[in-house]
């Protein structure tokens, strides 16, 4: 299909979308949903919530899912998450807890049900080889309420562009981890948010600083060298190309309608403190 839609322009999209989806993250009601099923912790509440989907996984295959983890973060949660509340359970909790939120956040329902026909349509445009975590969610009955038909919309279009970041870091040879350092070094990022997040150890991190400086990707100091800025932006570049085709259906004009009302609705969420800034992956507020 021959489209306008750029790379450029998909990466507003994700950027737009992003606060509406994170209110699973950050929102008190979602918070409360997996205590409510008696997960323990934040952390077990985010890999059980983030993952259910897929299925009642391992280890191993949660923390190959969870990328930009230490995997003994993962481990901590994910299998014994399943032990006590089924994925299909954690699924539903969440989208009631996200359809409680965006109702709360104060947009209008008709914006709410048109963003959601938008995203749907997107949706339809997104191939899923090598994308699990996306296909997963893709495979999540669609509800009847609008606030979760939207936020459901939202997770597969942002896992769906997460899958291919990956793909798109691993082609060029950085871990998880050696990811992290580099959007740290690019300053976009502190490294205390990453590391703390993520689990990293301060070992593991200055062995991945040294690894990077060997290769030539990290200055003296702790910023990017002129290779390491071309790496990132290849890196960028890629992942805003994988995720063009979420656009493809929505053509140019249908791209910025969905920008229009995205940036509306997150706004509500981002003044009600629903999506905090600054967050790992470096969104701004709408």
């Amino acid at each position: 299909m021959t489209t306008t839609v750029t790379p450029e322009l998909a990466r507003r999209l994700w950027r737009a979308i992003e606060p509406i989806h994170g209110v699973a993250y950050y929102a008190p009601e979602s918070i409360e949903a997996t205590r409510g099923l008696g997960l323990i912790g934040y952390w077990m509440g985010y890999f059980a919530g983030r993952l259910a989907p897929v299925g009642a996984v391992d280890a191993r295959t949660a923390s190959a899912l969870s990328f930009a983890f230490a995997p003994r973060r993962v481990e901590r949660a994910i299998p014994e998450a399943w032990a006590i509340a089924a994925p299909d359970k954690v699924v539903q909790a969440r989208l009631d807890a996200v359809s409680t939120t965006l109702k709360g956040a104060g947009a209008e329902r008709k914006a709410i049900a048109r963003l959601a026909d938008l995203f749907e349509l997107a949706v339809e445009g997104c191939a899923f080889e090598g994308r699990a975590l996306a296909a997963g969610w893709a495979d999540v009955p669609r509800p009847a309420d609008p606030e979760a038909r939207l936020w459901l919309a939202t997770a597969v279009l942002r896992e769906h562009r997460g899958d291919g970041h990956v793909i798109a870091v691993t082609y060029h040879g950085l871990s998880g981890l050696e990811a992290g350092v580099t959007h740290v070094a690019t300053g976009e990022v502190s490294r205390e948010l990453i590391q703390t997040t993520r689990a990293w150890t301060d070992e593991e991190w200055e062995q991945a600083v040294e690894r990077l400086t060997t290769r030539g990707l990290i200055a003296e100091g702790g910023g990017l060298t002129d290779k390491g800025r071309n790496l990132r932006r290849e890196i960028e570049d890629t992942t805003d190309r994988l995720a063009s085709s979420q656009a493809d259906t929505l053509g140019t004009e249908g791209v910025e309608e969905a920008l229009t009302l995205a940036v509306s609705i997150g706004r509500r969420i981002s003044e009600r403190g629903l999506f905090l800034v600054p967050n790992p992956i470096g969104v701004p507020h709408p």
